[in-house]
């Protein structure tokens, strides 16, 4: 299900879908989201300036001079801002390189800011899909994959359901405009099985949830 490629043909495939497959949405995360919920960006920023201001007040009530004050606030400062600039150049450099796809036929997601791979997941692999809908209008779709059926999960961060090692699921994360998506994916799912449209049930989302509304099964 996975393959490395180095030329695109396609944008977001390896090559072009066999006849008679045709894309149905294509899409990759959005940047503020994305850095807030798979690299936790705003929690490390609160921390790392809750660390600058501890670092002030301590230079402060210690007799430390002005210079002491500012170069040790500064160095801090830089402290914190080494990692926070690093996570946000790799959530921007997701943002770029990464296209989800959904076919009439399965799921595919290029993925890979250094090194650039494909997942396939034809729908006969995938056994059920979730949404999770945040207030911004962005969510995560899910994808549970039919045992034995299985990708690493390295392979697949941060593009992976968290905390889901032992049997790891693909994630369309912080994806725009998620509810209409995810009635894409449902009518294409449905439609590979034959079955009816499953109604679609969204639940608001928080930083911290986890998907758990089924879109279709």
């Amino acid at each position: 299900m996975i393959a490395e490629h180095g030329f695109e043909e396609v944008r977001g495939l390896p090559g072009p879908l066999p006849k008679g497959e045709t894309v149905l949405w294509q899409g990759a995360p959005v940047w503020a989201p994305f850095s807030r919920r798979a690299f936790h960006l705003r929690g490390l920023t609160l921390y790392f300036a809750a660390l600058v201001l501890w670092r002030f007040v301590s230079l402060q009530t210690g007799g430390a001079g002005p210079d002491a004050v500012a170069q040790g606030t500064a160095w801090a400062v830089i402290f914190g801002m080494v990692p926070i600039c690093i996570l946000a150049a790799v959530a921007w450099g997701v943002e770029r390189t990464t296209v989800y796809t959904i076919t009439d036929r399965r799921v595919i997601l290029k993925v890979g800011v250094a090194l650039s791979m494909t997942i396939n997941l034809p729908f006969t692999v995938v056994s059920n899909a979730a949404l999770r809908v945040y207030p911004d209008g962005t969510g995560d779709i899910v994808l549970k994959l039919v045992p034995p059926h299985r990708i690493f999960w390295l392979a697949l961060w941060p593009h992976a359901r968290p905390w889901h090692y032992a049997a790891p699921e693909p994630m369309l994360r912080s994806i725009p405009d998620a509810v209409a998506v995810a009635q894409i994916l449902a009518r294409a799912l449905s439609a590979s099985a034959n079955l009816p449209v499953p109604s679609l049930d969204v639940a608001p989302g928080r930083p911290a949830a986890r998907p758990e509304t089924a879109v279709a099964a």
